[in-house]
């Protein structure tokens, strides 16, 4: 993977308990000197998501963009699938089934 790329893979339950912290690791990623180009945000390991933790996915977006990055998803479950089907959030963010599928677009 390039060093182009940072991986950040939460886990459990992003919801209104955790989307604080999630933010948080965000903006220190967004705010370094050394900012990545792409944030990839590896959701296989999410059990659930909820509307704060949906929030908490387009403020790292608009983070990671103000830092001049692309933020991209992968290893979204079922359940978040839906989520960003219902609420058209697959016309925000770019999101790949797998990290290998977001990696073969990089060649």
């Amino acid at each position: 993977m390039s060093n182009e790329v940072k991986v950040i893979q939460p886990s459990g339950r992003l919801d209104v308990t955790t989307a604080a912290d999630f933010r948080r690791q965000v903006n220190d990623i967004a705010s370094a000197t050394n900012s990545p180009k792409y944030l990839l945000v590896d959701l296989q390991e999410i059990t659930f998501m909820d509307s704060s933790g949906l929030g908490a996915l387009v403020s790292a977006l608009k983070s990671i963009r103000n830092s001049n990055g692309e933020m991209v998803i992968c290893g979204a479950n079922d359940q978040v699938q839906m989520l960003f089907e219902l609420t058209s959030m697959t016309k925000i963010f770019k999101i790949y089934p797998t990290i290998d599928d977001f990696n073969a677009t990089l060649s």
